[in-house]
């Protein structure tokens, strides 16, 4: 299939994230038509303007979704709350790709169990980890210095002067609650507020972070062999507000373990986002998109089935893809 005959549906497409996402997929692949779709599609008549090759449409989850209202679709992106799971049981049902980036670690099992009874036909990509995978991404290439992995923290800080749109609002509020640790190579959930740690930045302030079910755990856990892992959110001062910049979005990764060369280090990698949380997140959607089209140096479209970020893109050369939309990655070893 040609890109020019590609559509596109992006569910809050024209909220901080979705807008986001249309602007890239937009800007790097004008054949490809978008959709922006939401409950006031009015709002998003601007932005389609703006990308010549998009339109608006009307879409409330709470009232269903009829596939047939919008013609041929070819990837749905969710980029708001769908608690009920009807974007993605559609996308099964009908043979559609779909990315969907709000799921917890206890919310994936409908779909999962769908996946499972039906013929999966496109590739439907849970992408509910911090920043749609980006932070995952990055661990999996990192992992990959090691030859023995005892621990890995990870955390999201996020900077009050960066905008946030009600879907990441959203997820911080439903997030920050029960929490899925992996503690000494065993699954726990417990509660975020009691199972704080302070996390020392960049510039050697500290802030506490609370634990979150984000998918990041669950993924990290699957490619490494951690006993200890953990995500958890943080509201500090990020790197762009320190340098009187924009505020950006900062991801920190701190992994501990035996290097292959034979050396137990410690390694701390910053992925710092200039253009905030939103911008980030639509990152790691637009490369998600990118694979399931065959857009991304892959020879060939996805085949149909459940993927996570880490498992649909090549994690060969993210670091070097993520500094291409301006993202900076900082390691200290030590």
């Amino acid at each position: 299939m040609e890109l020019q005959d590609r559509r596109i549906i992006i569910v809050g497409g024209y909220g901080l994230v979705g807008s986001n996402i249309a602007r890239l997929i937009s800007k790097k692949h004008t054949a490809i038509r978008l959709i922006l779709a939401g409950r006031n599609p009015q709002n998003g008549e601007d932005l389609a303007k703006e990308l010549n090759n998009a339109e608006t449409a009307y879409v409330n989850l709470d009232e269903g979704f009829n596939l047939s209202d919008y013609g041929k679709i070819d990837l749905i992106i969710t980029a708001m709350e769908d608690h009920g799971n009807v974007l993605r049981e559609t996308a099964i049902i009908n043979g559609i790709a779909c990315i969907t980036v709000t799921e917890i670690a206890d919310e994936v099992s409908p779909t999962a169990f769908l996946g499972l009874h039906k013929t999966v036909l496109a590739p439907v990509v849970f992408a509910g980890h911090w920043q749609a995978g980006i932070l995952t991404l990055v661990a999996k290439q990192l992992a990959r210095k090691f030859s023995h992995i005892t621990r890995i923290e990870t955390a999201g800080l996020y900077d009050e002067r960066d905008p946030i749109g009600p879907l990441v609002a959203s997820q911080v509020n439903g997030f920050v609650g029960r929490a899925l640790l992996h503690e000494d190579g065993k699954w726990h959930f417990v509660d975020a507020k009691e199972n704080a740690r302070e996390i020392h930045l960049h510039d050697h302030t500290s802030v506490m972070g609370y634990p979150m079910s984000t998918l990041d755990v669950p993924s990290i856990a699957a490619f490494t062999s951690a006993a200890n892992i953990r995500f958890d959110f943080a509201i500090g001062k990020s790197i762009g507000s320190g340098q009187g910049l924009e505020a950006s979005h900062d991801l920190y990764i701190d992994m501990e373990g035996v290097l292959l060369s034979g050396e137990a280090t410690k390694l701390r990698t910053i992925v710092s986002g200039p253009k905030g949380n939103s911008h980030l997140t639509a990152v790691g959607v637009f490369l998600i998109t990118e694979a399931i089209f065959g857009l991304s140096g892959q020879p060939t479209p996805q085949k149909g089935g459940l993927y996570l970020p880490e498992t649909i893109i090549s994690t060969d050369d993210v670091v070097s893809r993520l500094k291409e939309f301006g993202i900076n990655i900082i390691e200290y070893i030590g």
